[in-house]
């Protein structure tokens, strides 16, 4: 389970958008969206890098991840 802090994120847009970058890397992953505190978590067996590169790649910036 990873989570991070994503930037630009205020709607069900953003959520959605979010959502389909993490899973066209990993299509089992599982996420879930706070967008009071921009916090995502995903529950995926793949690495990292290409996860928060996808969700950047969609125009939202990771600032941190655990």
């Amino acid at each position: 389970m990873y989570q991070l802090q994503v930037e630009n994120m205020s709607c069900g847009h953003c959520v959605g958008a979010v959502t389909k970058a993490v899973q066209e890397i990993d299509a089992a992953a599982k996420v879930e969206i706070d967008l009071t505190t921009k916090s995502v978590k995903i529950d995926s067996a793949t690495p990292l890098t290409p996860l928060k590169s996808a969700i950047a790649d969609a125009g939202y910036p990771v600032t941190s991840a655990v």
